[in-house]
This record gives C-alpha cells, structure tokens and sequence, in this order.
C-alpha cells in the first residue's frame, strides 16, 4: 500500500483546505473524512455545499461517485472467506486501493483485506487533519504532478493479472469504455459501466458465469 500513500496524501490535504474554505470546522472536517472516507466523494461533497446545494443532490452525487463499490465488494465477497459481520466491516473501509491490492496480491483473507482498508484509512485521516491545521500553504496536488502516482500504480496492479489473451482483451475493452463513458456520464458510472461489461465480455470469451 505505501505507494499508493503518495497518492492519498496529497489529496487529503488538499480535501482539508478545501473543505475549510467552504466553511466547515475542523471537526466536520475530520468527520466526513471519518464517516465518508472517499476522496473524490468528499470533494464534491463540500464543493456541493459551499454553493448552498441541498442534502438530497449531496447525498445522490456521492452515491453516484461511490457506485463502483459494489462491483469492488460482490468480487471481494466471492474470493474472501468473511462472517456477516466481517463484510460490514469490510465494506465501510473499502477503497480502490485497498481493493486492488487485495485483488492482485490475491487475498484469501480477511485479515489482509482489513490490514489494507485500515492502512489507508489511517494515512487519509492524519493526512485530513494535517491539512485542516496548514490551511492554505497546502500546494495543489495538480500542479506538482501528484494527480498522475494513482494510474501509474492501478497499472503496477494490473500488468501482473494478465495471465492470458482473454485477460488483456477484457483490460483493454473495459478501459476504453471506461475513457468514453467517463466523457459522457457523471462520478464512479464510468468504472461501474466498464466493470460490468469487462464481466460480460470476459464471461462469453471464457464461457463460464459473469463473476
């Protein structure tokens, strides 16, 4: 996970000064970073609220940039060993990142699978409060170039999936539809369209179930 981190932290300092400049206290602040726990999601979030948005079009834009989870947590939930309570646990902490550690070193538990969701969760929240405390000497991860450490290592993960043709094909049908859609629709629908239909193709290439 640590270097997945130098992609987190940037942006939860730059989340913080945000959210302080929209108007919110340090504990709110520090509370959706708790309670929340999804960066892109937290950003709208209180960009939506320092325009005055109501609750209703806050919650249905995190829900929408949150959406992707559930195919993260129905491929967890067919490979991870976990007890009712477990998968509640699992699901509230889960993330992107943890999610595609826990799939490309292939996690058969979950242990593992929590060790990576708190590894994050921990590094975002001290990460939140440092920026709510610096305030505005925080740079813009944009410009120094700290956007780009995330699709670099969502591809260290990947390369080593691609076992066969099927593999790649599905890697590459899924991206490019994930890079259109992003172009047209809204928050996390471009990976949950991608992510269904990578399903779907690699299911009929394979001529086993949708998994």
């Amino acid at each position: 996970m640590t270097p997945l981190w130098l992609g987190v932290v940037p942006f939860g300092l730059a989340y913080a000064v945000i959210a302080r400049d929209t108007g919110l206290s340090l504990v709110e602040t520090q509370a959706l970073s708790i309670l929340v726990f999804a960066g892109s999601a937290q950003v709208s979030a209180v960009g939506l609220f320092g325009r005055g948005a109501g609750a209703l079009e806050i919650v249905l834009t995190t829900f929408l940039l949150n959406v992707r989870h559930v195919l993260y947590g129905m491929s967890l939930g067919r490979e991870v060993p976990m007890t009712r309570t477990q998968r509640f646990v699992g699901a509230y902490f889960l993330t992107d990142e943890a999610y595609g550690v826990s799939v490309a070193r292939r996690a058969r538990t979950f242990r593992y699978v929590l060790g990576a969701e708190l590894s994050l969760f921990l590094t975002w929240n001290l990460a939140t409060l440092a920026g709510a405390l610096l305030g505005g000497i925080i740079p813009n991860p944009e410009r120094i170039g700290v956007d780009f450490v995330f699709p670099l290592a969502f591809l260290a993960l990947l390369v080593p999936l691609l076992g066969d043709r099927v593999d790649v094909l599905v890697a590459v049908v899924a991206g490019a539809v994930a890079w259109g859609l992003s172009r047209a629709v809204p928050g996390g629908l471009p990976v949950l369209g991608a992510g269904v239909l990578g399903a779907l193709l690699g299911a009929a290439a394979t001529g086993g179930d949708a998994e």
